[in-house]
């Protein structure tokens, strides 16, 4: 079967798995200020409303995680991570679409908008158009980009089950049932104006 034939299966198995009830729960809940944990592209992630400062920083407490070195945000489309990112040019955009979508995040200058507790000590925040089936359409149905970060407390190893997660954080958030991707290490970090190569 052709790439693009076996990605048309997964959006559409994504989209089965997401009903509209479902989506209306989350999306409840996320504007309550609640967590979420869902599959992304090597492990489960815990996100929230990146609008939501309450929310972000219970996440933070959550994976006792230092405010100072920031999240990542993902999304279907970059449009919805563009409020997050000081303007860029046309060519800017452009030299976007070589990385995504895929498992790469890159650190863009942030916007001024930009909250603090979104990207820590930093001039620039992490943002991510996933290819990930289930994630994508996650963002896509509730029409907003999501905080991402693994599923797992500062010094653990990274959740990757649906059932693993319901353990570890299901009274502090939603876990969404689905399949992580095949990746094995988490998302490579790019310094996008530089080239630096962050993280592999």
């Amino acid at each position: 079967m052709a790439a693009g034939g076996r990605s048309m299966r997964r959006f559409r198995a994504a989209a089965s798995r997401l009903s509209a009830a479902l989506i209306r729960k989350v999306r409840a809940h996320l504007k309550s200020g609640g967590l979420i944990a869902y599959p992304t592209e090597s492990c489960y992630g815990l996100g929230c409303d990146p609008r939501n400062g309450r929310a972000v920083k219970h996440l933070l407490q959550l994976k006792q995680r230092p405010q100072s070195k920031g999240l990542l945000l993902i999304a279907d489309r970059f449009e919805r991570l563009a409020p997050f990112v000081a303007p860029l040019d046309t060519s800017e955009r452009a030299s976007l679409q070589q990385w995504w979508p895929g498992p790469v995040t890159l650190l863009l200058p942030a916007s001024r908008r930009t909250p603090r507790w979104l990207r820590g000590s930093h001039d620039s925040i992490g943002v991510r158009v996933t290819a990930h089936p289930e994630a994508a359409m996650l963002c896509r149905r509730l029409g907003m980009a999501l905080v991402s970060s693994s599923a797992n407390r500062s010094g653990l190893r990274p959740l990757k089950t649906y059932a693993d997660c319901v353990r570890s954080f299901g009274r502090e958030a939603l876990v969404l049932r689905g399949k992580i991707g095949k990746r094995k290490s988490p998302s490579t970090i790019i310094d996008f104006h530089s080239g630096r190569l962050i993280r592999k």
